[in-house]
């Protein structure tokens, strides 16, 4: 079965081709993160705009470099929600009309969803029942997964999410936008280059006796510092190492946590923030010490991407999901909950 995976989530355009016996066959991307950076942040109207231009070309794109046409698709898979409503329209739109002029089965697909089965297309692939983190855009949840569309949610934040945490500090650093990586990569050389300067930031609700998140006083720790301090480079570097390892101290307690009480060993890590070495590091280290694995996507596929799109499709469709669109309809959730996803069920 060859499955399109189309994402229009928020302010990238990806595409992918999946087999369900060969595997990816090809795959692209858009960012839009330099028009957005003139903003300081995603502008809606824009992202939508962007998505018409950029969505038809990368298809032809994909199907140039697997060697196939439109008349080899067997299903279409798009990202029905949750994310911008207008963004997530050009997906949908894109996806309902090729699926009424080829007469396939057209497929939404939760984002989230998309994420937390990605690393399923890495090798090692983990195998169902596992906990996963995760940690992508605006969410920060933890799963108890135990099979396709089993999904138990164990906690989640309570305010900003890991990322926006991430971007909204680099933000008072002056990083500009997207901020995450940006302040990740000051946190990583400051760290190496030795300095002896450091700071102290508290880490929310680390023991709180249950799963939930909370980020937002970390972010006012670090306001609190900015407007304390004269800010040299030396100074913005020890703020955003003591940022991360703040950060990545939670989200690796918490896991962990999350596995001993569900009394699993495999963990997924999902989602742009995965891509954070210091995490990847921590989660790795303390899941040996405890006999527990973990699992990550590629690099090139924690951030919104098609791939995952199209994986998470072809998944559903062999498990005997019905397509979710009668020919030439469609609709979008900007607001999804994730536990909504089992086989055959209607949101």
């Amino acid at each position: 079965m060859l499955v399109l995976g189309i994402e229009t989530s928020c302010d990238e355009t990806g595409v992918a081709l999946y087999h369900t016996r060969q595997g990816l066959l090809s795959h692209a991307l858009y960012s839009q993160t330099e028009m957005h950076g003139e903003y300081g942040g995603v502008v809606p109207e824009l992202a939508s705009r962007d998505h018409i231009r950029r969505l038809l070309p990368l298809i032809r794109q994909i199907f140039a470099e697997a060697g196939l046409t439109l008349r080899d698709l067997d299903a279409i898979a798009y990202t029905r929600g949750p994310g911008l409503a207008g963004a997530l329209l050009v997906g949908a739109s894109v996806a309902a009309a090729l699926g009424f002029a080829l007469k396939i089965p057209v497929l939404g697909i939760h984002h989230l969803e998309g994420h937390l089965l990605s690393p399923l297309l890495s090798d090692p692939a983990p195998a169902f029942p596992f906990v996963a983190l995760l940690v992508s855009g605006g969410h920060t949840q933890l799963m108890e997964v135990t099979g396709l569309g089993q999904y138990r949610l164990l906690g989640e934040t309570v305010d900003d999410a890991a990322g926006e945490a991430f971007d909204k500090t680099a933000k008072l650093l002056g990083l500009g936008y997207p901020g995450g990586p940006a302040l990740s990569r000051l946190a990583d050389e400051f760290s190496r280059s030795g300095q002896s300067v450091r700071f102290e930031l508290p880490r929310p609700m680390l023991h709180s006796g249950d799963f939930n998140f909370s980020f937002s006083g970390l972010k006012t720790a670090v306001l609190t510092l900015v407007n304390k301090h004269e800010m040299t480079p030396q100074t913005r570097g020890a703020i955003a190492q003591a940022f991360q390892e703040a950060a990545v101290e939670v989200l690796t307690e918490k896991s962990l946590a999350a596995l001993a009480k569900t009394g699993l060993t495999q963990l997924v890590v999902a989602g742009g923030v995965g891509a954070n070495r210091q995490l990847r590091s921590n989660l790795d280290y303390r899941a040996g010490t405890i006999g527990a694995t973990v699992y990550y996507p590629k690099l090139e596929f924690c951030t919104d991407n098609g791939a995952m799109i199209a994986f998470a499709g072809a998944m559903r469709l062999e498990s005997g999901e019905p397509e979710s669109l009668r020919l030439g309809k469609f609709t979008i959730n900007a607001r999804w909950d994730l536990e909504m996803q089992e086989i055959g069920r209607e949101a």
